[in-house]
């Protein structure tokens, strides 16, 4: 009898199918598209901080795209900022990526990686936001993306250690010293 359930639990193991877009144990396995056509490799930021914000053009929160260049620039070397586009929320990133990109290149001159767009919640919810708002997966806390802008600092050893809300400014000092700490 044990035979037979086992020759039974492997032929249907065998025909069952792959779980697509299974989310990896830490942040440095992930690799994205980036805007651009090219390659995110999360590998490349062992070290530093990583300060990752779902983004979008037609939002109140959008002038935070200045914030979070200036930010890149001051901490380059410490801190890498990945901006993920998504349609979210009240339809406020409706752009293509190349559309995206001109937009946040001409309006606020933006230098840090930019990611294809991606959806950060619901059923089609993109593998690292699935790393970022499940503690199962984060081991911190889960959460969930409220709105537009929404930040998520990983540490130096790729651990998640915050979540700001989305009206939080890159600025404001408590943003500040978790990225100086």
């Amino acid at each position: 009898m044990t035979l037979t359930l086992l020759i039974l639990f492997k032929f249907f193991a065998f025909f069952a199918p792959p779980k697509a877009d299974a989310v990896p144990a830490s942040i440095y396995d992930f690799k994205v598209t980036a805007l651009d056509g090219g390659t995110i490799d999360f590998s490349k930021y062992k070290g530093k901080k990583i300060l990752i914000v779902n983004t979008a053009s037609q939002c109140g929160n959008t002038p935070q795209y200045a914030d979070l260049e200036a930010m890149y620039k001051k901490y380059k070397g410490k801190l890498v900022i990945v901006g993920f586009p998504a349609n979210d929320f009240g339809a406020q990133e409706p752009g293509t990526d190349k559309e995206i990109s001109a937009f946040c290149t001409k309006n606020y001159g933006v230098t840090f990686p930019m990611a294809s767009k991606i959806t950060v919640k619901g059923d089609d919810m993109a593998p690292i936001y699935q790393w970022l708002t499940g503690k199962k997966y984060n081991k911190l806390q889960d959460s969930e993306v409220k709105w537009n802008f929404q930040k998520y600092l990983i540490d130096e050893k790729g651990n998640l250690v915050a979540v700001f809300s989305p009206k939080m400014k890159p600025t404001e000092p408590e943003i500040v010293s978790a990225v100086e700490k």
